[in-house]
């Protein structure tokens, strides 16, 4: 009871820490793992681990198997919560080089790593191109982390989220077709009987898999799961799956699990959100839990099998080689400069499947008495701790030396994609400037797509907004909801992080007409909140730029507005193109020079 008490609670510690130091959560769990486990035999009195995952007779967490099938249950898990957000939509949008990335790139990872394994370690070929298949997956649990506070260009950080996100499953899959053809050619020499073996496992593990998805997807449509009952009736039939696929066709589990969640993931369900922030949960708690068993599980002796300079050597082919090979050979002919590309090749840290994966199959093969099996664990493990280590560090210090690093920020995050919002944001865009919406309303955000606006669904209570690389170069924050609590709320919470040029918010309806407050954030004057902005672009839905002459016509035209409630003064424009937000002093700002403009949402309207 206390060494499973244990691990949870220290489960929950590592994933703070990773929290708290903005550090990949794979990197103290492991880790922990470790003291716990091979490391404690160091320095306990009786040379035992702190941490005994398998019992051994006198003490430890599971009889037998045990441990073989609680860690085989829970990647089950994990590996169909990934399914589930790999969209065939995304993949058509994030561009030729992510999808080169995610193709080219894996098959330039699979072919090079297992080449280099089998020379390095001498490995048999199977062996070799199974722990290749592992290290593909890089993941966004371990990319997120690394990048979130290093401002990059929006291309760079795109490419490197979204081969996380999609390598993730395709990893997956790549690493378990190979294992489980070396399962089935085990002692058949890879014959025809052993072929067919393998055509079994994918027919029933992607039979399985689109037929449990399609049936679970008509009994939520239909209405036929209770709400409350949801989540766990959908975690249910995830096990069922995986325990009945692999009755049918053994080993063909963790594809069925895979594709169900693929196909899941790509239809148009109710309550899809719930469902997935289900599983992300669980998965936390899973991967806290299971991270700690399996490195605490690992002995000292495959430890010393893997400390040698043939394991320095293969690193480095993996980190430096290979990795910014396939890079290199999938942005051929794209827009990506040179630096970029270094930077992308620099940054690759393998993550959880990959090394949830091989301890799951380093035992199964072990156990079967596979020669060099017993190397597949602890070599993924050294490549996953080791790039995560590697990236950890230096990430931010290479963004500088390649010169990748953005020294000012100037995208632009707004808060709400209502009309006015779109209407403000398409301006922006047309003026080049990286725009990005967010609300919780989906309707809006799809609005705001079919502009050609970069729009997101999130709610800004949630902390995944701030998890998301893609917006590392926002520098300006404005809050343009109608709701002045979620206004202030997302200045308090962001504009640290994604204000640090200005964050602005809407006056409220107490604020307004009251100079003496002294609103150091407040947009566009005291006279204008959300229902005026939103009545003076219903009337009309344009923004317009007037020639400023001088101070003295800057001012006239500002007293006009002032007096008017369908015109709302919200930028100036310089001649080189800055933008600057018109703050509620308005009549502070004085044009430097001829060329400057007032853009201002309303009815047209100029003095002399």
């Amino acid at each position: 009871m206390l060494e499973l008490a244990g691990i949870i609670i220290l489960g929950i510690v590592a994933q703070w820490t990773a929290w708290r130091f903005k550090l990949p959560a794979i990197l103290p769990l492991i880790l922990i793992g470790l003291l716990v486990g091979p490391i404690a035999t160091l320095y306990t009195e009786d040379g035992s681990k702190l941490i005994e995952p398998v019992w051994n007779g006198t003490k430890g967490l599971f009889p037998g198997d045990g441990l073989y099938y609680f860690v085989s249950l829970a990647i089950s898990i994990i590996l169909f919560e990934g399914g589930l957000t790999l969209k065939r939509a995304e993949i058509k949008n994030v561009g030729p080089v992510i999808t080169k990335l995610i193709t080219l790139g894996s098959v330039v990872t699979f072919f090079g790593a297992g080449i280099a394994a089998h020379h390095i370690f001498g490995l048999t070929w199977q062996i070799s191109f199974l722990f290749s298949a592992l290290i593909i997956v890089t993941g966004p649990t371990v990319i997120t982390p690394i990048l979130r506070n290093i401002p990059l260009k929006k291309d760079v950080s795109a490419v490197l989220k979204w081969e996380g996100i999609l390598i993730d499953p395709i990893g997956a899959l790549v690493a378990v077709l190979v294992f489980e053809f070396i399962s089935v050619g085990e002692g058949q020499a890879f014959t025809k009987t052993a072929l067919i073996e393998f055509g079994k496992i994918l027919l029933f593990g992607t039979t399985f898999g689109f037929t449990f998805a399609h049936a679970l997807a008509f009994a939520i449509k239909r209405n036929l799961i209770p709400h409350y009952l949801l989540n766990v009736v959908s975690l249910s039939v995830v096990l069922f799956v995986f325990v009945e696929s692999d009755l049918f066709a053994h080993e063909s589990g963790l594809l069925a699990v895979v594709v169900m969640g693929m196909a899941l993931g790509n239809m148009n369900l109710p309550n899809f959100k719930e469902l997935l922030y289900f599983k992300e949960s669980l998965s936390v708690l899973l991967i806290s839990i299971l991270f700690i068993l399996l490195a605490a599980n690992i002995n000292m002796s495959d430890m010393e099998l893997i400390f040698n300079w043939n394991t320095a050597i293969l690193f480095a082919v993996v980190v430096f080689v290979i990795r910014p090979l396939g890079v290199f050979l999938s942005a051929k002919g794209s827009d990506l400069k040179l630096n970029e590309k270094l930077f992308i090749g620099w940054v690759g840290p393998r993550g959880i499947v990959a090394a949830g994966i091989a301890s799951l199959f380093g035992s199964k093969l072990l156990a079967k008495g596979e020669p060099g099996a017993e190397y597949i664990t602890p070599l993924v493990f050294m490549i996953v701790l080791g790039t995560v280590l590697l990236n950890a560090t230096t990430a931010r210090l290479f963004a500088k030396l390649v010169g990748v690093f953005l020294t000012k920020s100037e995208g632009i995050l707004i808060i709400g994609a209502s009309k006015v919002s779109r209407l403000i944001g398409s301006y922006l865009k047309k003026n080049k400037r990286h725009v990005v919406l967010i609300d919780n309303n989906q309707t809006n955000v799809e609005k705001a797509q079919k502009l050609g606006l970069e729009a997101m669904t999130a709610n800004i209570f949630s902390d995944s907004i701030a998890d998301n690389i893609e917006l590392n170069d926002m520098g300006y924050l404005m809050a343009l909801t109608g709701n002045s609590d979620i206004n202030k709320f997302a200045i308090e919470k962001f504009q640290h992080q994604f204000g640090e040029n200005g964050a602005f918010r809407l006056v409220n309806t107490e604020e307004m007409n009251d100079p003496d407050i002294g609103l150091g954030e407040g947009l566009f004057s005291y006279n204008d909140d959300f229902i005026k902005l939103t009545d003076a672009v219903r009337k009309y839905p344009s923004i317009q730029e007037i020639d400023l002459k001088d101070k003295a016509h800057y001012d006239n035209l500002i007293n006009i507005a002032q007096k008017d409630n369908d015109i709302i003064p919200v930028f100036t424009k310089a001649p080189n193109g800055n933008i600057d937000i018109i703050p509620p002093n308005s009549k502070d700002f004085s044009p430097k020079g001829e060329g400057y403009k007032l853009v201002y949402l309303g009815k047209t309207f100029d003095i002399e």
